[in-house]
């Protein structure tokens, strides 16, 4: 077999292996026929939500299951193909083989992505919260650049973005920016990029062009659909209404429409200013309360998840920092994964996606992910 085509094999068993190993397959096996024994039962339906769990998960299962057979008989079927298109010589068969596992092996990777992104809310759609930290101009245009740039990121993957709330920096950048990513597996795909991110370059607000570290806090959090029960106390709640800031029209700025609220026992803050009605507002900072606290329950989930396991190995992401340093040519390197990427344009537009995704695969596997340069 050629090399190339034997690269792509080694491609897609590689792909199968990793999800065969996250699926635990012989329990998901098992798993899956017990749920479709209890799919049967017509007991469960007089259950609803319960109903709703069960296929809920049973689809899961099932895809997964099915899609990683579907693989492994495209690629035997291919492989055994172009050995016989070898032994007759036909070359032309034989190209075509290797495009058909160039194909598979794509597959294969977006599968084991879709695969990996197997959360209770990996399928929703996400808040992504950008604060600047200390350092006054320098910070606040650090965090005006991660807020564009996961902004060009997920609308190059197809998904809505929502300018929940802003707050602009005194010369350039800004203070905080709430985002609100509407798309298949938003959260999935943007969790990794909760934590503390760190740039290092030469300051162009610096006359004597020295070099500067800039600090911007990133906080993402999916939102709450109705499948996941939150419940909040409201005496724990402190609500506060405040005129809302920044270019509006006429009516923005001369009526108390945002909101903000405190949960006093955790300390969260959220608020919204982005509608013009109060009322709106006041629903869309709850939502946010909601999907924080969510968060915070996944974390504990995770933590004791870990403390039970002591063979797992995971990174606890919430208290890494995540590097980058600018250099010329736009070439940045993820200090976290030790990936670089050639970042186009005049900010990190373009260098999201091999950081997400090394920082996906990282934390799945708790392998140290090689320096590879992504063109």
């Amino acid at each position: 077999m050629r090399a190339e085509a034997q690269a792509y094999v080694d491609q897609i068993n590689d792909a199968l292996a990793l999800l065969r190993r996250f699926l635990d397959w012989d329990r998901a096996l098992r798993r899956l026929d017990e749920l479709n024994a209890k799919v049967e039962d017509q007991s469960l339906w007089n259950d609803p939500k319960q109903a709703q769990a069960v296929m809920r998960e049973r689809r899961r299962l099932d895809e997964a299951i099915a899609a990683t057979r579907a693989i492994e008989r495209e690629r035997d079927d291919t492989v055994e193909l172009m050995e016989l298109a070898e032994a007759e010589g036909d070359e032309a068969l034989v190209d075509e083989g290797v495009a058909s596992l160039a194909g598979l092996a794509e597959r294969a990777e977006r599968d084991k992505v879709a695969a990996l992104l197997a959360g209770e809310a990996d399928a929703n759609d996400t808040y992504v919260e950008v604060n600047a930290g200390a350092g006054g101009t320098e910070s606040q245009d650090w965090a005006g650049m991660l807020q564009r740039m996961y902004t060009r990121w997920a609308e190059r993957h197809g998904m809505k973005v929502e300018l929940i709330d802003y707050h602009a920096g005194e010369q350039a950048g800004i203070k905080s920016a709430t985002l609100l990513l509407k798309g298949e597996n938003a959260y999935g795909y943007a969790k990794t990029e909760s934590g503390v991110h760190r740039l290092v370059r030469i300051s162009p607000y610096d006359s004597n062009a020295r070099r500067h570290t800039s600090f911007a806090s990133v906080w993402v959090y999916p939102v709450v659909d109705d499948d996941i029960e939150i419940e909040v106390n409201e005496g724990d709640l402190r609500i506060d209404t405040f005129r809302a800031s920044g270019a509006g029209g006429q009516h923005i700025n001369t009526t108390d429409s945002a909101v903000r609220i405190t949960h006093l026992p955790t300390g969260i803050v959220v608020q919204s200013q982005s509608q013009r009605s109060q009322h709106k507002n006041r629903a869309e900072a709850y939502s946010q309360l909601r999907a924080k606290l969510f968060e915070l329950e996944l974390q504990k989930r995770e933590a004791e998840a870990n403390a039970t396991n002591a063979t797992k190995t995971d990174i606890g992401w919430g208290h890494q920092i995540r590097s980058y340093v600018l250099q010329p040519y736009q070439l940045v390197k993820d200090l976290r994964t030790g990936v670089t990427s050639t970042a186009p344009g005049d900010v990190l537009d373009g260098a999201l996606d091999p950081f997400m995704a090394a920082a996906l695969s990282q934390r799945v596997t708790g392998e140290k992910v090689d320096v590879e340069d992504v063109e």
